[in-house]
């Protein structure tokens, strides 16, 4: 990873993003043939559980498509599949669809360039509002989603919530007044893990459904240098949570080196009981802690007004068309993209692998053997409670997030000046993006 703030959709794109199924040599050029057959190829990244989801997926979209093959090449993850995509998009090389990253590395892809708008396409419709914002450029559409949505969110022990007789909280005073029944029951409230620095951003990036119910227009302002995290109220509580918890006592004490698989089993074993991370995560808590996939539960970061408690949420990656595929091949491909965002598809993708979000598709569901978290994601999906994170609506962002979390949560700086510098951290960025205002 680049920084592990800039690239918080690098998580979810990797841990949600297609993969191969077999590595094809790159640069196939099988063409349509005369008995009306056409071969595709797909890139896709080569993670294990990305290649076992393009598997099903090509197994199952063939099955009903049987005149088109689709041979599926890989690529690495990282920087190095960065540069192999925008080479060959750059070169005219790229394979007939591809996976890869939404939000703002989409957009560095100059989609109305490169990649084939699918507007006006079969299932489109059916795509959540909150995914297709992640994959539109001058107003059209240019991609399906490949798993599901990710959450910062507050992961919790419902057995700890259950002794201590509490309720989820809506509001920061009442995730406060539980953290204090937590710890008067002999529970650490509130996990953190700095050993692993990325991890402290949590209270900060998971918060930020709540500045936009506070300021829906904040995305656009902080990208036009007319709103910062510092004197922007509902941007500044992040690092006050942050602050909070530290001065409270509500932190484990092993907080500065603790790490998060520490985290995760503190949280398993009930020694925690809240835990301010990336739903992602849900797949190593499982692995680790056989049998605590339904004892933790998942609720949205409080922030000042219950009835606007939205979950902040991070996009899956994109299945995309690039504009070197033509005539039957394009045809071909539409129908490909076209399935995987239907409830079909959604099913091929679930066959594979254990989501751990929701879908970004209009109809499908995660089933009934999921983690109760995933289920409690679900529940803010469904009903229209969720929102963005920054990340995905501006492209300003500073690399040194995580290292001033660290210190506000440990006491080294506080909130309001933890904001100023973060404000001047992003500054930098901006001017190099060559943004105006800045």
């Amino acid at each position: 990873m680049r920084t592990r703030h800039i690239t918080l959709s690098l998580i979810a794109a990797g841990s949600l993003a297609l993969t191969a199924c077999s590595a094809g040599s790159l640069g196939s050029s099988d063409d349509e043939g005369g008995d009306g057959k056409v071969t595709l190829t797909y890139l896709v990244d080569n993670q294990q559980e990305t290649l076992k989801v393009a598997d099903q997926l090509v197994k199952d979209f063939t099955a009903k498509n049987p005149n088109i093959t689709v041979k599926v090449e890989s690529r690495p993850q990282g920087t190095d599949g960065d540069n192999i995509v925008k080479t060959r998009l750059s070169t005219g090389d790229m394979t007939d669809v591809f996976a890869y990253n939404s939000g703002s590395l989409f957009q560095a892809l100059a989609p109305e360039k490169n990649l084939t708008p699918l507007t006006d396409a079969e299932n489109i419709g059916n795509l959540d509002k909150n995914f297709a914002t992640t994959v539109t450029a001058g107003g059209k559409v240019y991609g399906v989603p490949m798993g599901g949505f990710m959450a910062g969110a507050i992961l919790y022990n419902k057995d700890a919530y259950a002794k201590a007789g509490l309720q989820v909280p809506k509001t920061w005073d009442d995730f406060v007044a539980n953290s204090k029944k937590l710890k008067d029951s002999g529970v650490d409230p509130v996990i953190q893990t700095y050993g692993e620095t990325w991890t402290s951003q949590l209270f900060v990036l998971g918060d930020f459904a709540n500045v936009l119910a506070a300021d829906p227009q904040f995305a656009e302002k902080y990208t036009a240098n007319q709103a910062k995290y510092a004197t922007t109220p509902a941007a500044l509580a992040g690092f006050q949570h942050l602050q909070q918890v530290h001065e409270l006592g509500y932190a484990n004490k092993d907080f500065a080196s603790a790490k998060l698989t520490d985290g995760l089993r503190y949280l398993a074993q009930g020694k925690g009981a809240q835990y301010p991370i990336l739903s992602a995560m849900l797949s190593q808590l499982m692995a680790d802690n056989p049998g605590s996939e339904n004892k933790i539960g998942l609720f949205a970061i409080p922030g000042s007004d219950a009835a606007k408690n939205n979950l902040t949420v991070w996009a899956p990656g994109g299945v995309y068309i690039p504009t070197t595929t033509t005539g039957a091949k394009l045809d071909a491909a539409k129908k490909f993209v076209a399935y995987i965002a239907t409830v079909d598809g959604c099913n091929s993708q679930t066959k594979a692998t254990q989501p751990t979000g929701p879908y970004a598709v209009k109809g499908c569901t995660v089933g009934d053997s999921v983690p109760q978290a995933v289920k409690d994601m679900q529940t803010y999906i469904d009903a229209g409670q969720s929102s963005l994170a920054l990340e995905f609506l501006s492209p300003v962002k500073g690399p040194a997030l995580e290292q001033i979390c660290v210190e506000v949560g440990s006491g080294i700086r506080k909130a309001d000046a933890g904001a100023k510098l973060y404000d001047e951290d992003v500054k930098k960025q901006a001017q190099q993006l060559g943004l105006s205002g800045w």
